[in-house]
């Protein structure tokens, strides 16, 4: 793939978290009975930055846990790896918010929530993205949206996190033409 245009440099992407942040706060009228569970694998960091940020605005510990939506997803069907999901708490009668870090098609989220309803009944699940790429094959529309990018189905968007790939930015890509 050859790189096209980066959209969000390390300091676009530490706006768009704050400002989801407060929105969060907005929409939730504060941080109580909130949990904030990131899908794996550039969502967790991302989630793990809203709870922190949530925690720092509101003086509230915000419960944070990651999501494993593989054995979850509709595209797999052979030789699925062991659950990696850690969330040690319960998220039954929570507000929980799940993050990722691109909405595409819908089909990640929707395995994300069969796969959070397998754990409890929350009372509301929310959805928050870094970026919102269009293209929905199921009806899910996120709550929280960091920056809106329409594309076309020949790119790709590629988000860096500096936990996972040494620094923070949101890129497009062209896919090489076969």
């Amino acid at each position: 793939m050859e790189e096209k245009r980066i959209i969000m440099d390390d300091k676009a992407v530490g706006r768009a978290i704050a400002r989801i942040s407060y929105e969060i706060i907005e929409r939730n009228k504060g941080t109580d009975d909130i949990c904030i569970v990131g899908i794996l694998s550039r969502g967790a960091p991302l989630g793990k930055r809203i709870a922190a940020k949530l925690m720092e605005l509101e003086n509230n510990d915000v419960p944070f846990g990651t999501l494993d939506i593989t054995p979850y997803r509709d595209d797999k069907t052979d030789d699925i790896p062991q659950d990696e999901t850690d969330i040690s708490f319960p998220v039954r009668d929570k507000n929980v918010i799940i993050v990722d870090d691109v909405i595409f098609t819908g089909r990640s989220v929707r395995a994300a929530i069969d796969a959070l309803i397998k754990r409890g009944r929350p009372r509301s699940i929310q959805l928050a993205v870094l970026v919102d790429r269009g293209h929905r094959e199921l009806p899910i529309r996120p709550d929280y949206v960091g920056k809106n990018l329409p594309t076309s189905h020949s790119e790709v968007v590629k988000v860096s996190v500096t936990e996972l790939d040494g620094s923070d930015s949101v890129a497009i890509f062209l896919k090489e033409q076969k």
